[in-house]
């Protein structure tokens, strides 16, 4: 069985990756804090703890494990909740030195990047996307430091592949939602057009993303692989409707007052903004949820333990 490490996998989305993950590999979970020797791991996990910021701390602790494979999930998740500078260096560092310790491991790279390296959230204005949907050939314009970071992140998975021949994907979720808790669907959000402008109403449930990280680690280990040894590809993971239910057309014309010139969404659909063709390309990956049957859908949080 191969061993993946996973970074962040106690963190609010990456224990669903890790838990996803566990079984089909031994999974090696990296985190600034270790859980303690008095609790037992779930099967085919352990925990390593290590500040990953620190170049010698994550080079040992990647070098220590050998894993086949490098799921590089930590991150401070959003901007706002941190000093600007530590967002997007704790964010950018950490990812370079992760990176750089997978490729010399030989390891191939499936990390978290983010909507918000189209830079679109954060901007003041919000622009309007060039084309609908949104494709990953967008250009990258982030103004704030966590955008930035996630694009430095994605710059630094396409050097490592070229560098060391390993495949590097980079996942750009949108705004992840957890299963009976849809932030997305609550009245302060579902009442004010303003309040998802800022992401078009996208979301995406954590099973999805979860399972498109094993879609691509399971392509990227196979002889017939989707992405080749010396190249980064970076996919979008989006929910296929929008939050609010509505025809996404009437959405950008009543908060932005219009839509753009090159427009493939049709009238009356209730799609997301964002394109998901590349991710059903290359992995056979397809968003399976929404907010319909998954806000109030009761699901039992993984642990990553016994018991």
């Amino acid at each position: 069985m191969e061993t993946v490490l996973v970074t962040g996998g106690r963190g609010a989305s990456g224990r669903w990756v890790a838990d996803r993950l566990a079984g089909d590999y031994e999974v090696v979970v990296v985190d600034y804090d270790h859980p303690g020797l008095g609790v037992d791991p779930a099967p085919h996990v352990s925990f390593r703890a290590a500040d990953l910021a620190e170049r010698g701390e994550a080079l040992d602790v990647v070098a220590a494990v050998d894993p086949d494979a490098v799921v590089h999930w930590a991150a401070i998740p959003v901007a706002g909740t941190h000093p600007e500078g530590r967002v997007f260096e704790t964010n950018a560092l950490a990812a370079k030195h992760v990176l750089d310790a997978a490729g010399r491991a030989g390891a191939r790279v499936v990390q978290a990047s983010s909507d918000g390296a189209y830079g679109f959230f954060f901007a003041d204005p919000t622009p309007l996307p060039e084309g609908l949907p949104i494709r990953e050939t967008h250009p990258l314009r982030p103004e704030d430091p966590y955008g930035l970071s996630k694009v430095t992140a994605e710059a630094a998975a396409g050097a490592v592949a070229r560098r060391h021949d390993v495949p590097a994907v980079s996942i750009r979720p949108s705004w992840i939602q957890y299963p009976g808790a849809y932030a997305c669907r609550a009245d302060e959000y579902v009442d004010d057009l303003d309040a998802g402008a800022g992401n078009f109403w996208s979301y995406v449930d954590v099973r999805d993303v979860a399972d498109l990280v094993a879609a691509a680690l399971a392509a990227t280990g196979d002889d017939d692989t989707s992405v080749e040894p010396g190249t980064h590809e970076a996919v979008n993971c989006v929910a296929a409707d929008n939050a609010l239910g509505r025809p996404l057309l009437d959405l950008l014309r009543e908060a932005y007052g219009g839509v753009p010139d090159d427009c493939a969404v049709e009238e009356g659909d209730d799609r997301g903004a964002y394109a998901i063709d590349k991710a059903e390309r290359l992995f056979d990956w397809e968003p399976s949820r929404s907010w319909r049957d998954a806000a109030d859908e009761a699901v039992t949080e993984p642990t990553l333990f016994e018991g």
